[in-house]
């Protein structure tokens, strides 16, 4: 099976403009005839926003860490369907990923590992401010580093002169690496950005499709196409991802269910950290779930968006739409739930930029209390969970958590190996999940309720975090659906157990 061919975009360090570069050669490339696929590595939620803007189709996500390197060959193949073309844009430095001082020179989540699973060629972007004939020694620290990583060429970006693009030029010829195109300094093509990075597209509205079309016309200008073009390649195996055959295979890896609803028998239970152990307050087990009971079913679940709600990944909805739920989209800005809905998913964002307005909506914020407390399946991560507490910032929030929120001095960012502590609609107690923390935010007096995580922290002391109440699972933690899709199965059931109980009632 031909794999779709795919360039890698990295940098030897963060801030070089990867992501100006890489919008810029996706919106290039369609425009000059490629159907092109739009990937990002990482977790990142932000740039796979541009990148969609550029592409014309859903930016995605290659992040080895929370799905596994084994299911990234898949998840490739089933986001380039139909295109001819690739551009993945990497993360951080060429070579960072996941520290892990026992690992070897590929860093697990990193570019260089997602480019060599893909079997494709490395396209490095160069902040050419500083840079003179050492840029030499520079690109060949970078192409000799790991025999496993292709550097295929260089693009130097903000370029400050002729005679300093010459000279760089010379450098990279010295080791042997064609220049595929040449970037002058814009200061207008820097896009506004906040605390978390960059403003999302969707937040940004028209000033973002209007830098995207100023990064394609730069990079249009600047930027061998053809060479870039005629560079790619990709040696993917296997067949596409797809969300149906995941969920099944999920299932049934997980053995029969038992008549409580757990595969593996025995009650559910609901774990704290000290040990005890009780009756969970909600969740449907996979015993209620099959694709021919899901297909009948087709509860609603409800997934919050708008400018406060951006966060999220594109298999998150195909594997809710696989499992039987029907995902209607709403803006808690200004929005009610949809008609009949039977779960709850408020996704991560920014809701702190929008308290104001979130605030506002009461009739929401009564409904949303209401239904949580009826046993309505609830999945928040990070934003949805400060939407879920009593307030954020001083402004009034849903209440369905025993805490308030406000903004915080620090960020905190960093992949996570959790164990769920307690039975949700998502998860089984003990079930160990790999999530990522992106947020500059905290909570404040907060109650005593059911943890949703425990974690080591990077000084060997335990962490929990979150919370479960009823049918809700809230937490800073982000998960990606294709990592666990089990879960998605598990959640769906409770969806469609919950609107049972509605039409009964």
């Amino acid at each position: 099976m031909v794999s779709v061919p795919a360039v890698v975009i990295a940098a030897p360090a963060s801030g070089s403009g990867k992501t100006t570069l890489a919008t810029g050669l996706i919106g290039a490339l369609r425009r000059a005839g490629h159907r092109v696929a739009p990937f990002k590595v990482g977790p990142d939620y932000i740039d796979p926003g541009y990148h969609g803007l550029a592409a014309g189709r859903p930016g995605r996500n290659l992040d080895p860490v929370l799905v596994g390197a084994e299911r990234v060959p898949a998840l490739y193949r089933h986001g380039s369907r139909g295109c001819d073309l690739a551009v993945v844009e990497g993360v951080m430095g060429l070579f960072d990923g996941r520290i892990d001082e026992s690992a070897g020179p590929i860093a697990e989540g990193s570019t260089a590992q997602v480019a060599g699973v893909l079997g494709a060629p490395v396209v490095l972007v160069v902040d050419a401010r500083g840079h003179s004939q050492s840029l030499a020694a520079l690109l060949h620290g970078f192409a000799t580093y790991d025999s496993g990583v292709r550097l295929g060429g260089v693009i130097l970006n903000r370029v400050g002169s002729e005679r300093h693009e010459q000279v760089l030029r010379s450098a990279c010829e010295r080791v042997g690496l064609p220049v595929l195109g040449a970037l002058p300094r814009l200061a207008e093509l820097e896009l506004p950005s906040r605390h978390l990075g960059l403003i999302p597209a969707v937040e940004h509205g028209a000033p973002a499709r209007a830098a995207v079309a100023a990064m394609t016309d730069l990079v249009a200008a600047h930027v061998d196409l053809a060479a870039v073009a005629a560079l790619a390649g990709a040696a993917v195996a296997g067949e596409a991802w797809d969300p149906a055959a995941a969920l099944r295979e999920a299932v049934d890896a997980l053995g029969p269910p038992t008549s409580a609803g757990r595969p593996g028998g025995g009650p559910p239970r609901t774990a704290e950290p000290g040990g005890s152990a009780r009756t969970p307050t909600g969740g449907a087990g996979l015993a209620a779930w099959s694709p021919a009971a899901a297909e009948h079913a087709r509860p609603v679940v409800a997934v919050a968006g708008g400018a406060a709600f951006t966060f999220g990944y594109a298999e998150h909805r195909e594997l809710l739409d696989a499992a039987g739920g029907r995902v209607e989209v709403f803006d808690p800005l200004h929005d009610p739930l949809p008609p009949g809905t039977a779960a709850l998913v408020v996704p991560g964002g920014f809701p702190e930029e929008h308290a104001e307005r979130l605030a506002a909506n009461t009739p929401l914020l009564d409904e949303v209390a209401a239904l949580a407390a009826a046993g309505l399946p609830v999945h928040a991560e990070c934003a949805g969970l400060l939407y879920l507490a009593r307030s954020l910032d001083g402004h009034r929030m849903a209440g369905v958590i025993d805490a308030d929120a406000e903004f915080g001095p620090r960020l905190t960012l960093g992949y996570r190996d959790a164990v769920a502590l307690a039975d949700s609609p998502l998860w089984r107690a003990g079930q160990r999940v790999r999530g990522h923390e992106f947020h500059r935010t905290r909570l404040l007096r907060t109650g005593a309720p059911v943890r949703a995580w425990g974690w080591r922290g990077s000084d060997g002391g335990p962490v929990t975090e979150g919370a479960i109440t009823h049918a809700v699972h809230a937490s800073y933690l982000h998960t990606h659906p294709a990592g666990d899709p089990a879960a998605i199965a598990r959640f769906t059931a409770a969806a469609t157990a919950f609107a049972a109980t509605r039409i009964d009632a």
